[in-house]
């Protein structure tokens, strides 16, 4: 019995800190400068900018990581490459969302989903190309996974977009956002006349 509870001490050992890594990377959002975070708050009604936000934001990321790439190898330089690994996969499970959201609406965001086509596999390669070590090699591993994930959705929602518009020729353009609904100034709602007051006459 002495022996059973050892082994099991020594297994619950090694499985917290996994469980408690693995909590925490749930509960962790994508870490975005004051300015950063501002920008996309601005453009939260505007599907073409924000898209275009997180691609610029990711491409600043892919570069660093690619700087830190060819860095002699050091504690420090495993510590940051693992937290900017784990930054880019949530900017791009951020941005994976949007485009759902975005695809449901048929807002027409064409042409960033070309820039992003355009740009994922270079995020890819660089990924790929650095070597994986013991501190950062899960993270790098979850970054390609998430990576490949979002090169796939924005190619095939490029061609769906282009399928699309090209039979709704008449929506090109349109942002179709459902959290501000504009109205259509160029109809403006007319009140139905009101009929004027008639004194009745007096019995």
């Amino acid at each position: 019995m002495k022996l059973k509870h050892i082994l099991l001490s020594l297994i619950l050992s090694t499985l917290i800190p996994s469980g408690t890594r693995l909590q925490a990377q749930h509960v962790r959002t994508a870490a975005l400068t004051e300015a950063e975070a501002e920008a996309v708050r601005e453009a939260s009604v505007y599907p073409e900018e924000r898209v275009k936000l997180y691609t610029k934001f990711l491409e600043e990321r892919a570069g660093k990581i690619k700087d830190l790439t060819g860095r002699p190898k050091s504690g420090a330089r495993v510590l940051k490459l693992d937290d900017m690994l784990q930054d880019f996969t949530l900017l791009m499970d951020e941005m994976g969302s949007n485009l759902d959201q975005y695809s449901d609406r048929h807002s027409d965001i064409r042409k960033p989903l070309k820039q992003l086509t355009e740009a994922t596999p270079r995020w890819l390669n660089i990924l790929r190309v650095l070597p994986g070590e013991n501190g950062f090699d899960l993270s790098r591993k979850e970054a390609i996974e998430s990576g490949e994930e979002l090169a796939d959705q924005a190619t095939r929602l490029l061609h769906e977009q282009n399928d699309y518009f090209a039979t709704h020729k008449d929506e090109k353009g349109q942002e179709r956002n459902d959290d501000q609904v504009k109205p259509d100034q160029s109809k403006p709602d007319q009140a139905a006349p009101i009929p004027p007051k008639t004194d009745q006459p007096k019995n």
